[in-house]
């Protein structure tokens, strides 16, 4: 067996747990990405079954297809990500429609990929997800910009009842304005010439002050401020 990147480098392989109804393509996904040096931890076919799986395991990446029983994706998605807030979630999906892509997002999901998506895309998308990139199939990504950009539109409940909201230091408000442009961490790094990791842990940092619990709610508060604009 050859030796992967990640024990290669003496880093610790990426945990991905696989969720989809369909056997053949469930274990086609979780063989795939085994090659490509995941740590493929748990499957599953159906939605209980996926929430119960991943909150045992604890995967880095959840990849997960819409359409599931018992229990769609989005639910998944939405019961996973408040209660592991680390989980990074990575549709995978045979459906483009806007209204699938926007709940997915609406969820928590990092990323939406079709499943025309080739091998090395899908490894490259979990890679990426994994990093606290926003993962979409060419063509949406506009579409979801638009979608923080609605929802930042929207009064926040209980606004008033809420304590200030701390400082952030310069580069951390520069990071956020960037990631309200819909860059990627990978360009956020190298327009800021800092490191990727860098860039993480601003965002991260950035995440804690605020109390928010994922990219899509770390948009909308930059877009509410015009830090798009900016």
């Amino acid at each position: 067996m050859s030796t992967t990147h990640e024990e290669g480098t003496g880093q610790r392989a990426i945990r991905v747990m696989v969720v989809d109804d369909h056997p053949m393509w469930r274990d086609a996904v979780a063989r795939d990405l085994t090659e490509a040096g995941f740590d493929v931890v748990a499957t599953a076919g159906d939605g209980p079954q996926a929430v119960r799986r991943a909150g045992a395991v604890t995967p880095d990446v959840l990849v997960l297809d819409l359409n599931l029983p018992g229990m769609p994706g989005v639910q998944v998605c939405k019961e996973l990500v408040g209660s592991q807030p680390g989980l990074r979630v990575l549709v995978l999906s045979a459906s483009g429609e806007h209204a699938d892509v926007l709940e997915a997002v609406k969820s928590g999901a990092t990323g939406y990929l079709m499943k025309s998506a080739s091998t090395q895309e899908l490894a490259d998308a979990v890679r990426r997800t994994a990093a606290g990139d926003a993962v979409f199939t060419p063509g949406l990504a506009g579409l979801v910009l638009g979608e923080y950009r609605r929802l930042a539109s929207e009064p926040a409940p209980a606004a008033s009842d809420k304590p200030k909201a701390p400082e952030l230091t310069d580069r951390e408000t520069e990071v956020l304005r960037l990631v309200a442009k819909g860059l990627s961490y990978k360009q956020i790094a190298e327009r800021l010439v800092i490191s990727h990791r860098t860039v993480q842990n601003h965002v991260q940092n950035t995440l804690g002050k605020l109390q928010l619990h994922n990219r899509v709610e770390l948009v909308r508060y930059a877009i509410e401020r015009g830090l798009d604009d900016a």
